[in-house]
């Protein structure tokens, strides 16, 4: 699975440095979060993006597969 927090962000004209002031968290977990590096998300950050990005978890999340 991957996050696509940059597709929605494009869909909603807004910019990572947008988000990255609405989420308050530190730059290097955000960076991580945005460019899918990251192995976990706490729910209050899933929380936090679904409020601010107005989505569900399921708008998120992109499931991919590699073979």
């Amino acid at each position: 699975m991957k996050l696509r927090i940059l597709d929605i962000l494009k869909k909603q004209n807004r910019t990572k440095y947008w988000l990255y002031i609405q989420m308050g968290m530190s730059y290097q977990n955000f960076n991580k979060m945005i460019n899918n590096e990251t192995k976990s998300i706490k729910y209050e950050n899933l929380q936090a993006l679904c409020d601010i990005l107005n989505c569900t978890p399921n708008d998120l999340f992109d499931e991919y597969y590699t073979e």
